[in-house]
């Protein structure tokens, strides 16, 4: 007999060999029916596999991003198996989960494409296949098997993933006429997909790289229920309105240049205004909580990120370095900000009273991001963080790491985000080695996070193997208005830099003590929030953020001169004004401007010129009566001042 412990702590006696599914049926039917997976000691596992020693564990259905991933695993294998079955002697890459769905890279035999046309066909053979209920079976093989296999049905793709496992640690899954090397997870069988859709078709190069053949990549996503798609399919549909790529260009905010280069964004004037006001907001909550701003350069040298562990980790995907006409002398363009703090820390001697320090910079970095990953402002090339660094004392560790947290939920409330999770980031116990740092490290500052979350009475889900390679954190999971969960804002908890740049300080002992230090982005990358901030709001910001608050409509031209004075007052009055002055109908000016998202719309003819007053209409409320200048400037710093109340407290 064996132990298995539940996620409530409660402990079930199985016989050995016991699975997740018949682990589900002990506990309810219904659960049996919704579980589509297994955590067994972190690791997600087939509901078949047999279970043979004491373990923890967790059922995962449709709700858990552990259930999506095997239901979504299984349905790019059967996506496979359809081309296969439409496109004999295709050739097979790999077929992974992604946020939303999956998506498999094919080779198709000489002469074949999959267009957009043909996505409907390889659709409704997925369909019948699923309905055929075909088990989905796990097998162990060594590698010499697996090569074999392989050789004989010539797949160069599956031989070069095979030579670089190790034996020992091979599987195949087989359903129906379909076999694929793969490590799982996966349904028990095809029969739980009962709804369909691939999305799209493009191209993308074998493993990344662009030396590499250019492969089709097929997208698609699936549910256990009809409903689920329809629903999927009328929140993509707002999602397409909503995409920050069209809205950035109908608003003006944003460009891209092939000249200037692939996943460099240009911020226009509009943009850039958005971007101000972001940062200025801040700037100011972080001088009200104590933050020296600083700026560092563009460049390190690569000696730098060799200290810091940044070279080992993010060489690869970080622009190759730059060579000097010293000789041996290289930089690099940065990959993050933090090894550059380190530095400032060091330049002077401190003591245990001038510790916390904490410094913050809106700090641009670069990653070399494959071509095809890129994606409007989600995935670029170059991006601002709003980094800041935080060095302090063991014993003030989590008294900074709550007020972090409290400068988190004042972002959150002054853009409406409502609707998060806190997700504690954790190493994966099961492969220490690809972290930095001492046992004794990682468990203090893992603790150090899950005591703030339980002070703050934070709603929390934990993920093992999340953690940055330095150091365990905390990361804030918000929906938007469509449902979808972003990333936004971090903290992360780091005994390993501090050691790694020798950063110490003088205690009250008169010795030197190692500093803890605390990496904070509540924003992440500036142009990665601002795509989530338009698509959340469909480019209607808040009042005090949007870049153009007030449009002033003259009736005719002879009110030109006093929408000028009303603009300017307003201006002066710190807020953000413009004048339609073109010679046209005021209805087709009013439809106009509210197209462009403009919060309030002055109208101004002799009546309003004679009184000093406006003619307010507000963006998809209408008529708001009239205002003097004086109301109008009193009534949006009010405005203004209620959405930002939370830096005035």
């Amino acid at each position: 007999m064996i132990n298995i412990t539940l996620p409530d702590g409660s402990v079930k006696e199985f016989e050995s060999g016991v699975n997740g599914l018949d682990i589900a049926k002990s506990i309810s039917n219904r659960l049996a029916k919704d579980v589509l997976s297994v955590t067994v000691n972190g690791e997600i596992w087939d509901l078949t596999r047999s279970i043979n020693s004491d373990a923890s564990i967790k059922l995962n259905t449709w709700e858990d991003r552990d259930g999506k991933e095997a239901f979504w695993h299984s349905s790019a294998h059967l996506l496979a198996e359809a081309i296969e079955t439409v496109y004999p002697g295709t050739k097979f890459g790999i077929g992974p989960t992604i946020d939303n769905g999956f998506y498999y890279d094919v080779d198709l035999p000489e002469g074949k494409a999959i267009t957009e046309k043909d996505l409907e066909k390889i659709e409704k053979k997925m369909v019948e296949l699923a309905r055929q209920k075909n088990d989905i079976v796990r097998t162990d093989v060594s590698k010499s098997d697996a090569l074999k296999r392989f050789e004989e049905i010539q797949d160069p793709y599956k031989i070069e993933l095979i030579s670089a496992l190790e034996d020992g640690t091979i599987t195949l899954y087989n359903q129906g006429a379909f076999t694929d090397l793969c490590r799982g997870p996966h349904l028990p069988n095809t029969g739980y997909i009962k709804a369909i859709k691939l999305l799209s078709v493009a191209g993308a190069y074998w493993r990344g790289d662009e030396k590499n053949k250019m492969l089709t990549r097929v997208y698609g996503v699936s549910f256990p229920k009809a409903k689920m798609l329809t629903e999927y399919l009328v929140q993509l549909e707002e999602a397409k309105k909503r995409d920050h790529r069209k809205i950035g260009k109908e608003m003006e905010l944003f460009t891209f240049s092939q000249k200037v280069g692939q996943g460099l964004p240009l911020w226009l004037p509009k943009g850039a205004q958005l971007r101000e006001a972001l940062e200025n907001f801040l700037k100011r909550v972080q001088k009200r909580f104590e933050y020296d701003q600083v700026i560092t350069p563009h460049i390190g040298d690569v000696n730098l990120y060799k200290t810091s562990g940044h070279f080992q980790k993010y060489g690869k995907d970080s622009f190759q370095p730059i060579t000097t006409p010293q000789d041996g002398e290289e930089y690099l363009l940065k990959p993050m900000n933090c090894p550059h703090h380190c530095e400032i820390y060091r330049f002077k001697p401190r003591s245990y009273k001038d510790l916390p320090v904490r410094m913050a910079e809106f700090g641009t970095v670069y990653r070399y991001e494959q071509s095809g990953e890129l994606h409007g402002l989600t995935r670029v090339r170059s991006f601002t963080q709003d980094d800041a660094h935080i060095f302090c004392r063991p014993d003030q560790l989590k008294d900074e790491f709550l007020k972090v947290i409290d400068i988190i939920f004042i972002i959150f409330k002054a853009l409406d985000f409502k609707d998060y999770t806190a997700q504690i980031s954790l190493r994966d116990p099961s492969n220490t080695e690809k972290y930095i740092g001492s046992d004794e490290n990682w468990e203090k500052a893992e603790s150090a996070i899950i005591e703030a979350c339980e002070e703050k009475g934070l709603n929390t889900v934990t993920e093992l193997g999340e953690a940055a390679f330095y150091g365990p954190k905390l990361d804030f999971m918000v929906k938007d208005a469509l449902g979808r969960s972003w990333q936004l804002g971090t903290i992360q908890v780091d005994y390993n830099l501090p050691e790694r740049f020798d950063l110490t300080y003088i205690g009250a002992d008169d010795k030197p003590h190692r500093p803890v230090m605390i990496h904070r982005a509540p924003f992440g990358s500036m142009e990665r929030f601002c795509a989530v901030l338009i698509e959340h709001t469909a480019g209607k910001f808040p009042l005090w953020l949007t870049p153009e608050q007030v449009v002033i409509l003259p009736i005719s031209e002879k009110y030109n001169d006093y929408a000028k004075k009303v603009s300017n007052y307003l201006n002066i009055s710190d807020i953000r004004s413009i004048v339609d002055d073109r010679n046209e109908k005021i209805g087709r000016k009013i439809r106009d401007n509210e197209l462009k998202r403009i919060p309030y719309l002055l109208i101004v003819g002799e009546q309003e010129a004679e009184n000093n007053t406006v003619s307010v209409r507000r963006q998809g409320e209408g008529d708001q009566g009239s205002k003097t200048l004086e109301e109008f400037a009193s009534f949006i710093t009010s405005e203004v001042r209620a959405q930002l109340g939370s830096i005035y407290e």
